[in-house]
């Protein structure tokens, strides 16, 4: 495809009018199709739940991650342990 040939496409695109609504038209009654009240509370529900879950797991990811801290100190104590206790046991000469 060609850049003559792109270019019309967008130039068509870019032309064509999108439809818009016009003001004053909606002759229902509002209430009927706004979330209201019930809106409001799942909304506050699920963002609520959100940051719990947020804080939850931000919780546990540091506790895991604690773990693995201790994990690797005790493993290089028993490492230097046993390196201390092979020097100690090999004879000296």
């Amino acid at each position: 495809m060609n850049l003559h040939v792109l270019a019309s496409y967008v130039i068509v695109w870019l032309a064509d009018p999108s439809p818009s609504p016009t003001p004053g038209e909606f002759t229902g009654n509002e209430d009927a199709v706004t979330p209201g009240v019930i809106g409001f509370v799942a909304t506050f529900f699920i963002a609520a739940l959100t940051v719990l879950l947020l804080v939850d797991m931000t919780r546990r990811v540091r506790r895991v991650r604690y773990r693995a801290e201790i994990q690797e100190k005790l493993e290089a104590e028993k490492a230097e342990n046993t390196a201390k206790e092979q020097a100690s046991s090999a004879p000296e000469g």
